[in-house]
């Protein structure tokens, strides 16, 4: 895991990965921050000679973060139960997007979400399938299949055997195995711009249109804004539901932005983020919206120009 880091420059060095690592097993860029700072605390809080002792310290620190994380995912799920409404992960922004646009940038402070590599595997959808794993099977996948750590590295993480993390990932593949195939970007962004248009303009019947009769929607205001507690279901009732938000919400300005690395739609008021918006969609059709509103969860957008 990691590489070698014989200065303190190598071992800051190794933080993006740790980041990133983070990230896909917590599904929170403020969680993720905080393991990736636990392992740096540990590390420096070695003597000298045990520092001195360990050949790889990347390798070492990438050890430590995934112990961190694994300890944090079993203590998330009475977190999460006592969550009001639906647990989302964060959703990340495209600073680079941002800065094709004219926004404004992170204004030179170093935001930890600015490290986290936009791909696949940070897909809102790969990342809500992640959160119906065991915290053992989601750290024995992400850092296999995501990562291609060996599973002789990842039993030292989860103290087991070679073989029995190697069915972990097997068994966590196959959940992976039944989510809906990606489609290609162009493709969602066409979908999705087209939602973006219908409710717009209120158009319930194109908006329908747009939505797998089975759709969800899923929305994340942690009790501290309003959303809807319960998942929404049925593309009827979904388009009911937006363009009830929107008859209530004037002054909304709605943004196509990449969500997680795919595209997504941002909602701003008064030039602040208040919602993300991403979008799984399958056969032309959206079969899956998921809604953040918690504020909490928006930090990494507040930027946003």
């Amino acid at each position: 895991m990691g590489t070698v880091a014989t200065s303190a420059a190598g071992i800051a060095g190794e933080r993006g990965q740790l980041i990133n690592v983070a990230y896909r097993l917590l599904g929170s860029v403020t969680e993720a921050e905080d393991a990736v700072q636990d392992a740096y605390a540990r590390w420096y809080g070695l003597p000298r000679s045990r520092q001195e002792e360990i050949r790889s310290p990347g390798a070492w620190l990438s050890t430590v973060t995934s112990r961190i994380c694994l300890d944090r995912l079993g203590s998330a799920r009475a977190r999460r139960e006592r969550y009001v409404g639906a647990w989302l992960p964060e959703p990340v922004p495209d600073r680079t997007e941002w800065d094709r646009a004219g926004g404004a940038g992170p204004a030179g402070r170093a935001d930890p979400a600015d490290q986290i590599v936009l791909d696949e595997s940070v897909d809102m959808a790969f990342l809500v399938v992640l959160e119906t794993m065991t915290p053992a099977e989601r750290v024995a996948f992400v850092l296999h299949e995501v990562f291609r750590y060996p599973f002789a590295e990842i039993a030292d993480v989860l103290g087991r055997t070679p073989g029995a993390c190697k069915q972990l990932a097997a068994s966590a593949r196959r959940r992976v195995s039944v989510a809906h195939a990606p489609v290609a970007a162009d493709g969602r962004a066409d979908v999705v711009r087209h939602v973006k248009k219908a409710w717009e303009s209120r158009d319930i019947a194109a908006l329908v249109g747009l939505l797998n009769p089975a759709a969800v929607m899923t929305a994340d205001g942690g009790g501290l804004v309003g959303a809807v507690l319960r998942p929404v279901e049925g593309g009827a009732g979904i388009a009911r539901y937006m363009v009830a938000i929107a008859d209530r919400a004037p002054g909304l300005e709605l943004l196509e932005r990449s969500v997680n690395g795919v595209p997504g739609l941002v909602a701003r008021r008064d030039g602040v983020v208040v919602t993300v918006a991403s979008f799984d969609v399958s056969d032309g059709r959206v079969a899956r919206i998921w809604v953040v509103r918690n504020p909490e969860k928006l930090r990494p957008w507040a930027v946003e120009g």
